[in-house]
């Protein structure tokens, strides 16, 4: 059975590393609504040398979750409308971190469905195949009920979201460049597991 990640896992690898190693891995949101979970398939990294890095300038009230200790998580906000979930990375003070792309839902789909649906702008209420749930980051940072507020500088280890050790561990992974980027968009930071179906772009 698959276990809690310690601090020590997240602190032992460097960021790009921690990207691959996270890949198979549980993440977990437990809340008053009711647990939600997903095997991550798909990620990024981003260093503090990394033009695409939101810490490559300087700390500021935004990122300053950023530069906490490894296993941190961090929230942000983007196009003003959507946000993403980062697992920190690297040395405390040093501003790296770890994007969850991707997800395959494997517990409270339902839940996650609902949550995406109260978020739809449309008229219409969409239906949602479960590899539409959590295949962008926003997707499932809306499915698993994340927020700025509630979870942004919290940590993995003791906190309402968690990363458990790897449930699939036999696949095959690809290292490729990173989505939706202008800067950076060269180098080979994003990582996903070949042939899953829940990833978010090939």
């Amino acid at each position: 059975m698959n276990s809690l990640l310690p601090r020590s896992f997240y602190e032992q690898y460097d960021t790009i590393t921690l990207a691959q190693k996270l890949l198979g891995c549980d993440l977990i949101s437990q809340q008053s609504a009711g647990q939600t979970a997903g095997i991550i398939v798909e990620t990024e990294a981003y260093l503090t040398n990394d033009p695409a890095c939101h810490a490559y300038r300087k700390k500021t009230t935004r990122n300053a979750a950023m530069f906490g200790p490894a296993g941190t998580v961090y929230v942000y906000l983007i196009y003003g409308l959507y946000h993403c979930l980062n697992v920190v990375s690297a040395a405390e003070g040093l501003g790296e971190a770890v994007l969850i792309r991707a997800i395959e839902p494997t517990e409270g789909i339902e839940l996650m469905e609902q949550r995406r649906i109260n978020q739809t702008k449309s008229e219409k209420t969409p239906v949602f195949k479960p590899e539409q749930l959590c295949n962008g980051p926003a997707k499932l940072v809306q499915a698993l009920g994340i927020s700025l507020s509630d979870h942004n500088g919290t940590c993995l280890v003791s906190g309402s979201l968690s990363i458990n050790s790897a449930s699939l561990v036999d696949f095959e992974m690809v290292a490729t460049t990173r989505i939706g980027l202008t800067q950076g968009v060269d180098l080979p930071y994003r990582f996903y597991i070949k042939g899953n179906r829940f990833v978010s772009r090939k």
